[in-house]
This record gives structure tokens, sequence and C-alpha cells, in this order.
């Protein structure tokens, strides 16, 4: 669709300002990626996106939604929240784009399902973690190492009694 500058009178082609300002998008989120944006454009690929020109709206859609991902690090899937942590993120996207399809990616449910793993062994991971911690602070407890009360643990305690209250009506 073609239309003239209200300023300047200028012929303008729609769909060439679209294709810019895509373009221009594609270029600025490419640092938000860091060192890691080969794998996302390796991710990107594998949804089909060429000729580049064509399909540009598409790419920049996928690359919104993995700096979403990356940033919010969870993600859904069948009505289900899941964590996740940036550096599992990124091993999913390195088993999805290592994985040889015989066709095109059509949506993200691969690479959910291999983040769904990751994130049950990270959460896994962390309550041992977490119990191992629980065990040690116990031990020291029995064998009468008490932790020394601050004023700041006793500020934390009392906001979180107070929250509990809350809660409870």
């Amino acid at each position: 669709m073609k239309f003239n500058c209200p300023y300047c009178s200028k012929e303008l082609n729609l769909m060439d300002l679209k294709l810019e300002q895509d373009l221009t998008a594609i270029i600025k989120m490419q640092p938000l990626f860091g060192k890691h944006a080969n794998l996302v454009w390796a991710y990107v690929s594998l949804f089909q996106v060429t000729p580049m020109k064509a399909k540009t709206a598409k790419i920049r859609l996928l690359l919104e939604e993995m700096k979403a991902l990356l940033e919010q690090e969870r993600f859904s899937y069948q009505k289900k929240i899941y964590p996740i942590s940036a550096a599992g993120i990124l091993r999913a996207l390195d088993v999805t784009v290592k994985k040889n399809f015989s066709d095109h990616l059509e949506n993200h449910n691969y690479l959910k399902k291999v983040m769904i793993g990751i994130s049950e062994e990270e959460s896994r991971q962390a309550s041992k973690t977490a119990e191992k911690g629980l065990r040690a602070r116990e031990e020291r407890l029995r064998d009468g190492d008490r932790e020394e009360r601050t004023e700041a643990g006793d500020r934390e305690n009392l906001a979180r009694v107070k929250g509990l209250i809350k809660e409870i009506g």
C-alpha cells in the first residue's frame, strides 16, 4: 500500500516501513542475547524463516518470545507454570538445535518438552540442596551452636509473623 507523506509529500510504501521497523527491532535485540545470540538464531532458523525479507515479522516475534523467556525464567505448558534458570533454557535450546528435524518447527512445543525435563531436574537439585542445608543447621543446633540473634533478623521475623497474621485474618 502506497501513500504520500503528509509533511514532505514523498511517496512511501507501508510494507517497506514495516520491514524497516522489524529489521531495526531485530538488530536492537541481538545484544540482549549476548554470547548466546548464535544459539538463539540457530533455534529461530528451525522455523523456516527464509527468505529473511519476507519473514521479518516472524523472526521478530520469535526473538521477542525468546527474550521474554530468558527474562522471566519460567514458561507455561498445558496450563502449568514451570520455573527454569537461564542456563537451563540455553541447555534446552542447545538440545533442540542439535536435533535433526525432518520438517520445520511450527511452535515451541518441542523446546517446552525439553525444558520441562530440565526444569524438573533443577527443582529436584534445589530441593536436595535445601534439605542438606536444613540438616546441617539441625546438626549445628543439636550440637549447641546457636545462631546469634541480630536486630535485622528480629525485624525480618516480625515482618514474616505480621504477614502470616494478615493472611489468616
